[in-house]
Formats: structure tokens, sequence, C-alpha cells
């Protein structure tokens, strides 16, 4: 759907900002972006992990269902849902109001063959003390493209919550 929308607005050069592995965004960007390479002049990424070393061990119960999606397995996700999850995860870092809840993902696009396509590629407002995508996974970035920027913010998962200006400043 993303895809076309932005076929049908004529858009040919573009950036993907993406957001976060458990809803839609970082996966349908890096969709359009492995589809497209050669329209995508930057990504900036905030929590989009797209490697491996990026998921912390909060990722066990995730992982376990993408190996072998049992009915147990289901069950112990739910457990993602609660809102006491979703509380804990956004006052892992500075304090801040829980305004989402997480998804299950089936599996992580990799980027190797979009990420040198692109002018830029900046992993942006990342928080340090997210407690599910890790500070390698972004530095990961600069793997397929070494003009990638990697910047933390002492944070939690919700970035923007805390540090919006800082990171619209270093998104330029």
């Amino acid at each position: 759907m993303i895809d076309r929308f932005t076929e049908v607005i004529g858009l040919q050069r573009f950036v993907v900002y993406v957001f976060d592995v458990f809803d839609d965004g970082a996966p349908t960007g890096f969709r359009l972006a492995a589809r497209h390479p050669e329209r995508i002049t930057a990504i900036i990424s905030q929590n989009g992990n797209a490697y491996d070393e990026g998921l912390s061990d909060g990722w066990a119960t995730i992982r376990a269902y993408w190996e072998d999606r049992s009915t147990a397995n289901r069950a112990t996700l739910r457990s993602f849902l609660a809102p006491e999850t979703t509380v804990a995860r956004s006052r892992r870092g500075p304090a801040g109001p829980a305004r989402e809840l997480p998804h299950q993902r089936r599996a992580l696009p990799k980027l190797p063959g979009v990420l040198p396509h692109a002018q830029s590629a900046a992993p942006g407002g990342l928080g340090r003390n997210d407690p599910f995508f890790l500070p390698p996974g972004a530095e990961a970035f600069t793997r397929n493209n070494p003009n990638a920027e990697v910047q933390f913010f002492d944070t939690g998962h919700f970035a923007l919550e805390t540090h919006v200006e800082d990171i619209a400043a270093a998104a330029g």
C-alpha cells in the first residue's frame, strides 16, 4: 500500500524514516527501501533495528515464537500486551507516558543491498537505555554504509517522548 502511495503521488527520491519493529513502521519502510533502493536518499531509523545483534535478551520470547508458532509460545507473547509491560518499557531511561502497545514481528528484513545506495543512512533518535534494541544493532548500519551516523540519546525506548528537539536537530 505504501509503495503504491509513493507511485501515485510521484515520489521518485525520498527519505524513509522508520520506527520500531514491534509495529509495522520499520518493516514497511525497510521493505519499501529493499524494493526500490535507487529511490531512497536516506534511511533514518528510530529503534528500527535490522540486525540480529541489535536484539536484547528481551526478544527471547519473540524469537521462540518465530521458531515455533505453538499455542504455548503464542500465549507467552500475550504478556507483551499487558499495560504494565508497556509502562515498564516507557519508563526504562527517563520516565515518560506509555503511548503504544507492542506487536510481535515475524522476521527482521536485512538491508545490505539497500544501505550502500542511500546517500545517508542514520540510526537517529536511539535511546541508549532501550530494553529491546541494543547499541550494536544501530552501529551495525555502518557495516553496509560507512556514511551512516550513529547517535544515542540518554533515554529509553520512547526517545521522542523525551528528546524530540535533539532528534529533530540531529536529523537535519
